[in-house]
């Protein structure tokens, strides 16, 4: 029996791709595209960038193979590139401390521009190692059944981890 490898997941494993993931913006970048397909300008906009940043930060995504050109549409005075994800998620099996730097800034920037308040708890739990894979279990479950409502709605972001202390 052959396992179809999943087209939504993309595997993390180049040192391009790695690096990629290394930049805050870069992280945005990914959030935002996970909606739909967007320009540059739109994409500047959403974030609170400048256009030549975006532009940067998209090409670095585009050669790590994250990202990739979705189509063009003629405007007055030219004509505009849109830019999507190449996966719906990212699998990053062995992560690396610059990409998890760079994922918590991102959120960080994104909590700071919230138009609401928003929920985070940090709590540190004592539990057998069992315990600990029946939660985390709970919790991909939970993440991955949530079901979503209708475009139009507004997109709120998750961040999960369940992590052991070192040395603890």
């Amino acid at each position: 029996m052959s396992h179809q490898p999943d087209e939504s997941v993309q595997q993390i494993s180049t040192p391009r791709q790695h690096t990629a993931l290394a930049h805050p913006l870069r992280q945005r970048l990914l959030f935002a595209l996970s909606t739909r397909p967007s320009t540059i300008s739109r994409l500047a906009a959403q974030l609170g960038a400048n256009k030549g940043s975006v532009s940067h930060h998209l090409r670095v995504l585009c050669e790590a193979g994250l990202v990739q050109a979705a189509g063009t549409r003629r405007v007055r005075g030219g004509t505009e590139k849109y830019y999507r994800r190449t996966a719906e998620r990212l699998h990053v099996a062995e992560p690396q401390a610059e990409g998890t730097a760079a994922l918590f800034g991102a959120v960080a920037q994104e909590l700071d521009r919230s138009p609401v308040d928003h929920l985070m708890t940090l709590r540190h739990l004592r539990l057998s190692p069992a315990k600990a894979a029946r939660l985390a279990e709970a919790l991909a479950a939970l993440v991955d059944e949530a079901e979503e409502d209708p475009e139009g709605e507004p997109v709120h972001g998750l961040l999960v981890t369940l992590y052991q202390q070192a040395g603890a």
